[in-house]
């Protein structure tokens, strides 16, 4: 049978089909039993350093709790699967059943990757993001990222409340269903990314600080609950075979680490991309991407390693929206200028004081890192989810200006992302949604509130209420949109991508790149096959001088102009020039 299989240290092993062992570490119990539903319950014996573990003879599909101290039942904190949310019974899995069509994959590189974001909840499912497989493969994706699918409370959710996160939320569908999931995607030459939360758990259904208290560094806090004992070896385990688990068991090609500033471990970082990037038996290599605040050039130095890079998206937003409050007031002055090192460095703030960190300096130097290290996007889940209205730039920014925007984020030999639909200029909000009731359900919506009441153009009364099922289901992606023309321009600008500047992608550097003004930049990078890419850009409404236009026609050009050393206002223009011979 073609099956994969990580092994864990922990949970619940099936050792044969008719025997399980079961592990937890509960230091602050006294005693662990596992109960078994419609049966029995066995006590567990307790081992050195917290551990208890007990083999008992059930198999795949049993359902079962851990009760700590005869006082209190819990979920297993590393269940494979659960039945009943995040306050129901764990399940027993055989992780060989399901029997893999693609074995083995060997995956694609990494500078090939055009990234595509997806929430599975709004596709209906593991299934419904598969019946997609197939039309994202011919726009020409070629990774497919999941945001997290770890089970949270409820059955609507971002996911960045998951306290199960070995488990694929239920609501989206069985074990077997995100493995086919993930076939189907290999089948069709897709790689699949995983979203996943390290940082903190969410805030309901995390038993942990009852038995394990230990899990928890009571000096470290995050935005979203209590810090996270990483320098603990029991609680690394517990993360680091998390993300094998996804890699080797579910086949993932890579995984997204969510907010890795809020971790405050690098040691626990760097540890976590060299396991990541470790080569399969295959001989594939998997990726691991950060989202990190501090644009940390010292965590990308392995081709295996990149980051979301913010700071891209924040300049062109700012250029196509004029909007400056926020983290945005950091991108508008000199803001060709910021263009500029974006392109040629990729971070934009490599040690620089931001106002909107009170002045601190934020970043490193990240000119020497490859072009690949950075993923680059004009709209994902927090920067369209986290505004107020989850309004997209489609809505209010014309597609003239859009498609110049595109055709330099798609163009550069940087890693584009987009977010579900924007290849079609969907207009439909991606809003923040939650499915909690009572004191947290208020608390959440309050908060919602609070965090947009000093932006001068909202007022916070019109937020909509994230635990209304309306806010979910105003998300849902509109298929019939596919056939709209912008998205057969994005079609083409991945195709030109795939076909002339993919091949150069390794061992491209670039040769620099300067503002032409507010908005607008020349930039040029020798391929790895000595080819030069140029792209002059005018995010701007006037026309900007530039040197004269290459001898070549242009790769690409969003508009022309009778003047060669003129960009027009909006404009995109792209040449690939052969090296000498």
């Amino acid at each position: 049978m073609n099956s994969a299989r990580r092994s864990l240290p922990f949970g619940a092993e099936l050792v044969d089909p008719t025997h399980t062992r079961f592990r937890l570490w509960a230091p602050d119990a006294r005693s662990v039993d596992v109960v078994v539903d419609g049966a029995r319950s066995w006590p567990m014996d307790s081992r050195s350093e917290g551990w208890f573990d007990v083999r008992v003879e059930v198999g795949a599909g049993t359902r079962y709790r851990y009760r700590i101290d005869d006082a209190f039942d819990v979920p297993d904190p590393a269940a494979r699967a659960m039945q009943g949310g995040v306050e129901g019974w764990s399940i027993v899995v055989d992780p060989t059943r399901y029997a893999w069509r693609q074995l083995p994959w060997r995956g694609r590189a990494w500078h090939e990757a055009v990234a595509y974001e997806v929430h599975a909840g709004l596709y209906g499912g593991f299934d419904g993001v598969r019946e997609q497989l197939e039309d994202l493969a011919a726009l020409g994706i070629t990774a497919v990222e999941l945001m997290p699918i770890g089970q949270f409370p409820g059955t609507r959710n971002w996911g960045y409340d998951g306290v199960l996160p070995f488990a694929p939320a239920e609501c989206y569908g069985s074990p077997d269903a995100l493995k086919a999931l993930v076939d189907r995607a290999h089948e069709l030459g897709l790689m699949m990314i995983l979203d996943v939360v390290y940082n903190h758990f969410g805030p309901q259904g995390n038993h942990l600080p009852r038995y394990a208290s230990a899990f928890f560094d009571p000096s470290k806090h995050t935005p979203w609950g209590a810090g996270i004992a990483f320098a603990r070896p029991e609680v690394q385990a517990y993360f680091l075979e998390n993300a094998l688990y996804w890699l080797h068991e579910y086949r993932f090609d890579g995984l997204r680490i969510d907010a890795a500033h809020a971790i405050g471990d690098t040691a626990f970082l760097h540890e976590l991309a060299r396991r990541v990037g470790e080569p399969r038996d295959d001989g594939c290599r998997r990726q691991v991407i950060f989202e990190n605040e501090n644009n940390a050039a010292e965590l990308l130095d392995s081709a295996c390693a990149s980051q979301w890079n913010d700071d891209a998206h924040h300049v062109l937003h700012v250029l196509l929206t004029g909007e400056h409050e926020s983290y945005y007031a950091d991108y508008v002055e000199r803001s060709g200028d910021l263009l500029a090192r974006w392109l040629s460095e990729g971070f934009i703030y490599q040690g620089e004081p931001m106002r909107h960190w009170g002045g601190r300096a934020r970043g490193t130097p990240s000119g020497m890192l490859r072009p690949t290290a950075f993923v680059n996007a004009l709209q994902n889940h927090d920067q369209v989810g986290n505004r107020a209205q989850g309004d997209r730039l489609a809505a209010s920014v014309p597609h003239a200006r859009l498609l110049a925007a595109y055709a330099l984020l798609l163009l550069n030999p940087q890693i584009p992302m987009l977010f579900m639909g924007e290849d079609w200029a969907s207009t439909v909000p991606f809003l923040y949604f939650t499915d909690y009731a009572g004191e947290l359900a208020d608390a959440v919506r309050e908060g919602r509130r609070r965090e947009f009441a000093h932006f001068a153009t909202f007022a916070g009364e019109g937020v909509p209420d994230p635990n209304a099922p309306s806010s979910f289901d105003r998300s849902r992606p509109d298929f019939g949109e596919h056939e709209r023309p912008f998205r057969s321009h994005i079609h083409a600008l991945i195709a030109l991508r795939q076909r002339h500047i993919v091949p150069g992608i390794p061992g491209a550097r670039s040769l620099g790149a300067h503002a032409l003004g507010a908005g607008a930049v020349d930039a040029r990078w020798r391929l790895g096959d000595g080819r030069i890419l140029r792209i002059v850009a005018n995010l701007t409404e006037n026309a900007v001088r530039c040197e004269s236009s290459e001898a070549t026609p242009p790769l690409h050009a969003t508009s022309a102009s009778g003047d060669q050393a003129q960009a027009p206002p909006w404009s995109c223009t792209t040449w690939l020039v052969d090296a000498p011979a």
